[in-house]
């Protein structure tokens, strides 16, 4: 559990980081949302990050354009059915493909665009009860380590936007990153993303 917990969170931080520099606006609005919420404190802890409620959802977003398991574990169909005009026999094998729904303009308006504030005053949420939204899958196969996982991603994301600015290095445009998905069960970035700290406040050293 914590192996796998490790290489989606630090997947899913990379992909948000990513999001973020490509989109000015966001990354503004949520390091104000940090910033104003931890003045004049030197570190941050779990229990503050339960405060942010705009980076929470950017989060959010993050998980619906970047499931950190594309495709779910697969399930066995225990008896021949029927499904949208397909028959479907008994003893098939079906993986669900999290990242196509999570994606599909049929529930998502502007699916493609990165918009935290879809997640505002809905209660749509990542505990498999929305079948929209499945970054961690559902029901009796959902992922155990839900709880491990966010704390790995929103807890890094707000100690990284609290302490610095960030910055792409050698004059080089939001737009020239390289979005495109490795091949992979956990579906990384295709290359490395590159970022230049600027310190706004100074880590405790304690």
């Amino acid at each position: 559990m914590f192996s796998a917990g490790s290489e989606t969170s630090s997947t899913t931080l990379n992909w948000t980081m990513a999001e973020l520099i490509k989109s000015p606006r966001v990354m503004a609005k949520v390091h104000d949302e940090v910033r104003q919420a931890f003045q004049g404190k030197n570190t941050i802890t779990d229990d503050d990050v339960a405060k942010l409620s705009y980076l929470k959802m950017v989060t959010k977003e993050s998980l619906r354009m970047h499931c950190p398991v594309p495709l779910l574990g697969p399930r066995r169909c225990r008896e021949t059915c029927k499904v949208m005009g397909y028959d479907v026999p008994k003893g098939t094998i079906v993986f669900v493909n999290a990242w196509a729904i999570c994606r599909d303009s049929k529930y998502w308006k502007s699916a493609e665009e990165f918009k935290p504030e879809r997640f505002e005053n809905i209660s749509i949420d990542y505990n498999g009860n929305n079948f929209e939204f499945l970054p961690f899958g559902s029901g009796r196969k959902i992922c155990p380590g839900i709880t491990l996982g966010m704390a790995n991603v929103e807890f890094p994301l707000a100690s990284l936007l609290y302490h610095f600015d960030w910055k792409l290095p050698n004059q080089m445009e939001p737009e020239e990153i390289d979005m495109r998905e490795a091949p992979g069960l956990v579906g990384p970035k295709r290359t490395s993303l590159y970022l230049h700290p600027v310190t706004r406040v100074a880590p405790s050293s304690v």
